[in-house]
């Protein structure tokens, strides 16, 4: 049985939205896209190639879904260490308005989103892994079906953009199994779900 991961790039005010540039995603008038691009450097790239080495299917969003196969479908060299796994491994896109997609390997999913994918990582093996899609991230994290966040926090603030842990979202306690720091100053840290937050309190205890 997989374990169902995300991995996105988020701003130090939570944003998720376009970090891969400007027209990635203008919805809501988002006109900041591209934020991320700065701080691609080599320890960057080396931390998502450690990603990729771990899938054993793909999980996306409709919109990610269409900005991976305008794109990695045309890096053809086998030996690469994102398209590769990308363009053989199976693929799910989570969608009412699909009927078919066009990128080999890929199903659409729909209906019962939560019977699909618990049925998806019973039967895949590795890490079923999610890029981005973050209203189909916020989804599944209010059934507790993500077991893993590795979330890449950017030294930038937005102001605005759509937010991963978006209000409503149900209280949840993770635990922090990793970090580390790009020479471009991203944060990368790994969380496991725990389950619901504990809760406490500071004040004195004046009956004692």
């Amino acid at each position: 049985m997989a374990q169902l991961s995300i991995t996105t790039f988020v701003t130090l005010d939570g944003v998720m939205q376009a970090p891969g540039g400007p027209n990635e995603d203008t919805s809501d008038g988002f006109d900041l896209g591209g934020w991320s691009v700065p701080y691609g450097d080599d320890d960057f790239g080396r931390f998502m190639n450690e990603v990729f080495e771990r899938a054993g299917a793909f999980l996306l969003g409709r919109r990610t879904y269409e900005i991976f196969a305008g794109y990695w479908p045309k890096v053809t060299d086998p030996a690469d260490p994102i398209a590769s796994p990308l363009n053989t491994l199976p693929k799910y896109v989570a969608s009412t308005t699909l009927d078919k997609a066009d990128w080999e390997g890929t199903t659409v999913i729909g209906g019962d989103l939560v019977k699909e994918v618990t049925a998806i990582k019973e039967r895949t093996d590795g890490e079923l892994q999610i890029h981005g899609s973050s209203r189909l991230a916020q989804s599944l994290m209010q059934h507790d079906l993500i077991d893993t966040l590795n979330l890449l926090v950017f030294p930038v603030v937005l102001g605005k953009g759509r937010r991963l842990f978006a209000e409503g979202a149900v209280p949840t306690a993770f635990r922090h199994a990793a970090s580390r720091t790009t020479g471009a100053g991203v944060a990368i840290h790994t969380y496991e779900l725990e389950g619901r937050p504990q809760y406490g309190t500071y004040e004195l205890d004046e009956s004692a």
